[in-house]
């Protein structure tokens, strides 16, 4: 029976990952996009508050 170790470097994770089957792998769905953000506008109020501030 072998001996498991812990990897002592970045390769030795990344072989060890590699080599672990498909379909012992979690699936992730990719996550939709966030919806796209609305047009920004300026009313009275938020320029009242900083005309004053040339």
């Amino acid at each position: 029976m072998p001996i498991m170790t812990e990897p002592e470097t970045l390769a030795e994770l990344i072989d060890d990952c590699a080599s672990i089957p498909a379909d012992l792998r979690e699936q992730h769905q990719v996550a939709p996009l966030p919806p796209a953000p609305r047009a920004w506008t300026v009313d009275e109020t938020c320029h009242s508050q900083v005309a004053g501030l040339d």
